[in-house]
């Protein structure tokens, strides 16, 4: 069901869409979680450590596909907002072809890089077979990856933020249910978890991609041409710096598994538990802001700005009603949250993901206000604005991380977040109230 976001209450719509939103990441984190929970524990703890140490590769690829999902979303979501229904189909069909042929190089340059990244990062030895195995069955399954994402944005960006939905709780179900059928029935170890997210993720990206061609062969324009160089030049205006900000934030997060992994296997598998917690966390704020560009995007392509500015605030107010849980949860229940991951930890391992969490957690609440702001500026296609304010946060983790981790250790490392998104959280914040955001119209 398409809904248009240009009428009726800004606060009551926004809710009514991120919600689903925001259930569709808790389910796709699934995906990532369950791969570490059911290595962790049925398998050992090096096994954790080799599915986390693939972790930041993976979401390099992760990066890509999302950012193509929001430069998609944003511009076909103005179109649908101004009812230009014919070059909304252009606008999709031409995201579509170039994403998928992305995919293609990407699959071919991962097979290719995946070895000499892993020696780069200094993966342990003792690990880096598994971590090989693991990363080799995730690149196969990039095509289904980048499919499924893609179809998502443009479920999103039509109003239908259920259907994602619904595919994802279906497969991330059978995920869990793949996973512990490939490992503990079959003892397919570390291959079996990959497995069973690759086969689960293909056949729910199949299956979005038809209810997609039904839901838009329902919209009848004229005839389109399948490929326009100036929707592609737009998309790619909102994608390519998406993917800049996604992918240098997974580079970021290479040179930080490297500096982690330099304090052996006990540390690489409790930062590997805390950090799954922490993305799940601030992948969860990153969706409501994603909810709130499509929100933008559509009132601007309409031209109605004050409504951006009331969804702003209604966000705010939901973002912080979901932060505030997980700082709880995590602060206080640091212990019980890393032994999700892993059985009997060992004691350094607990202390590693029990410290990051204390450190980190408390500063969600400012990151969630920054993706709220990201998401106004993104979905008004405000890109040079949204890419300050998120290189500067890479950069001074980065940064601090090597500048702190010899005087602290693992400690100094983790206390690169919470100075990095404060300061990126007042630059958004500024740039907002700055109004940069509405001087941009539909091209």
């Amino acid at each position: 069901m398409t809904t248009d976001m240009t009428k009726g209450s800004p606060a009551k719509m926004l809710w009514r869409f991120t919600i689903p939103m925001l259930l569709s990441v808790v389910f796709q984190q699934f995906y990532n979680i369950a791969d570490s929970v059911i290595a962790g524990r049925f398998i050992g703890e090096n096994a954790l450590a080799a599915v986390g140490a693939s972790y930041p590769v993976t979401m390099i690829f992760m990066a890509v596909a999302t950012g193509c999902n929001i430069g998609c979303s944003v511009v076909i979501s103005q179109l649908f907002g101004a009812k230009s229904f014919q070059r909304m189909k252009t606008a999709i069909s031409t995201s579509f072809l170039s994403a998928l042929a992305l995919a293609a190089l990407l699959t071919l340059g991962g097979f290719v890089s995946a070895a000499p990244i892993l020696h780069q990062m200094a993966t342990p030895m003792n690990i880096f077979d598994d971590s090989m195995i693991y990363l080799n069955i995730y690149i196969g399954g990039l095509f289904f990856l980048f499919l499924y994402n893609l179809c998502n944005g443009v479920f999103t960006a039509l109003g239908d933020s259920k259907t994602p939905l619904y595919f994802l709780i279906a497969s991330s179900l059978a995920n869990i249910g793949m996973d512990i059928l490939f490992v503990v029935s079959f003892h397919m170890g570390v291959a079996g978890v990959a497995w069973a997210t690759f086969l689960c993720q293909g056949i729910a990206s199949i299956f979005a991609a038809f209810a997609l061609y039904r839901r838009l062969k329902a919209i009848q324009v004229e005839k389109y041409p399948l490929f326009s160089k100036r929707e592609f030049l737009r998309i790619a205006q909102i994608a390519v710096p998406s993917i800049l900000q996604q992918s240098f934030i997974s580079v970021g997060n290479l040179f930080i598994q490297t500096l982690v992994n330099g304090f052996g296997s006990a540390v690489v598998a409790g930062y590997s538990a805390a950090v799954k917690l922490n993305g799940f966390a601030v992948t969860g704020f990153s969706t409501l802001g994603s909810g709130l560009s499509n929100f933008t995007a559509q009132n601007i392509g309409a031209g109605q700005q004050k409504r951006v500015k009331e969804g702003f605030h209604a966000g705010i107010i939901l973002t912080l009603c979901v932060a505030v849980p997980f700082v709880i949860a995590y602060f206080f229940f640091g212990a019980q949250m890393v032994g999700i991951f892993i059985t009997n930890p060992s004691p350094d391992a607990l202390a590693v993901g029990i410290d990051f969490l204390k450190i980190v957690s408390p500063f969600f609440l400012a990151i969630a206000v920054k993706l709220m702001a990201d998401g106004v500026l993104r979905g008004a296609g405000s890109m040079r604005y949204f890419m300050i304010a998120t290189f500067t946060d890479l950069v001074l983790r980065v940064i601090l991380a090597f500048v702190l981790a010899p005087y602290f250790g693992a400690t100094g490392i983790w206390l690169s977040w919470p100075i990095g998104w404060v300061i990126a959280t007042a630059l958004s914040l500024a740039f907002y109230g700055a109004g940069v955001w509405k001087k941009r119209t539909l091209q």
